[in-house]
């Protein structure tokens, strides 16, 4: 089957009221840089929608095409970088110039959780958090680890994932519980 590319920058998605903010690495290759919407039309996304979908942080469990009708629910998806990077491994350039995306999405939403899917997630959402002060960076830096949790000023509260690729849900790194349960935990800090 053969498809025409978005090969652009991927915007972030989800709802402009969220309280929940998904932060994740960047677009993949042949996932959202093809379909023009976060986590949409690759393995990982299917792992991600089904998950909202279970936590009712979306309409449906599954996401095909930027048209299929998906919708987040207090919940929005942003990234470290928003195109496709050789290897999925974003050099520290790309990541500067698409900072002011995420900085926006940490500016402009009401956010209560943040949910870092991956290190380089992580990091990229604690260095938004120390720039609005939301964590005392006298305290030592927050280790990541999939569960790993960080309360912030305000009542926020930043939650780490092991990132759905295929490298981690195909070894057993990550399982469908252990996902479900940091998206179960987010629900319960939102309502």
């Amino acid at each position: 089957m053969e498809w025409e590319y978005w090969g652009k920058p991927v915007p972030n998605f989800g709802d402009s009221r969220a309280e929940v903010l998904i932060v994740g690495l960047a677009p993949a290759a042949h996932g959202a840089n093809r379909t023009s919407r976060m986590f949409t039309g690759d393995r990982s996304g299917d792992w991600l929608y089904k998950a909202l979908h279970k936590a009712g942080f979306a309409n449906q469990p599954t996401s095909v095409s930027a048209d299929d009708g998906l919708t987040l629910k207090n919940c929005a998806i942003a990234a470290t970088a928003h195109c496709a990077p050789p290897d999925n491994k974003p050099f520290n350039d790309e990541v500067e110039n698409c900072r002011e995306f995420l900085t926006d999405s940490f500016k402009v939403l009401p956010v209560k959780v943040i949910i870092a899917l991956g290190g380089i997630a992580w990091d990229a959402a604690l260095r938004e958090i120390d720039e609005l002060g939301w964590r005392d960076k006298s305290e030592k830096k927050p280790k990541f680890g999939h569960g790993a949790e960080v309360k912030l000023a305000g009542g926020r509260t930043l939650i780490g994932s092991y990132h759905p690729s295929q490298q981690n849900t195909f070894t057993g790194r990550l399982t469908e519980p252990m996902f479900d349960k940091i998206f179960s935990k987010a629900r319960k800090l939102t309502t």
